[in-house]
Order: C-alpha cells, then sequence, then structure tokens
C-alpha cells in the first residue's frame, strides 16, 4: 500500500466531523487511508479536485466525509484504528489505549 511519509510520520487521513465517516464508512477501500494523491489534494485543500480525484479512482465508493477529510500525522510503524461514532471519526494508537484487567 502507498503511502506519504516525511520525516518518519505517516500521513494518515480521516473525517472528524459528524454525519458520515470517511474510512470506516468505505471498508472495501482500506487504501484511501493512505492514497498519496488524496493526501496532496487535502493538504492542498481543493475540494473540487478531492472529489473529481475520488469519483475517478473509487467510483462506487461512499462519498460522505468528504467534505472533512484532514491529514494526521502518526508515527511510521505505529498501529492504529479508526474509530467512528455518529460519523466522526477518530484516530486511537495502540499503546495509548488503556486496558482493564479483568
Amino acid at each position: 500500500m502507498n503511502k506519504t511519509i516525511a520525516n518518519g510520520k505517516v500521513a494518515v487521513l480521516s473525517s472528524p466531523g459528524y454525519g458520515a465517516g470517511w474510512s470506516t464508512w468505505n471498508p472495501d477501500y482500506p487504501e484511501m487511508v493512505f492514497d498519496p494523491g488524496l493526501v496532496d489534494l487535502v493538504l492542498e485543500g481543493n475540494e473540487e479536485k478531492i472529489l473529481a480525484y475520488i469519483v475517478l479512482k473509487w467510483p462506487t465508493a461512499f462519498m460522505g466525509g468528504v467534505e472533512d477529510l484532514r491529514v494526521d500525522w502518526l508515527p511510521e510503524g505505529v498501529d492504529f484504528v479508526i474509530e467512528e461514532y455518529d460519523g466522526a471519526e477518530t484516530i486511537v494508537i495502540k499503546d495509548k489505549m488503556k486496558w482493564i484487567t479483568a
């Protein structure tokens, strides 16, 4: 899977706005989370180009959450999951999760 890496950090796309999740509502396209072309367009901030890119690359993808896409930079090699509640996505890093032991 192609990724954008800079200064030891990996660009990860998520949609923190309420209404619809980006990666969580597109489980058939896990590469969307890291797609370098999409990362560049989100950083550029051109929503028209973002929409056109997505339609060309993933014509059957759910488009909800696109307007709220953002790039987070995570340390290379870190384990994480993107959780969703009411459409709002949150990146949760494995090592920062507090576990309860029974």
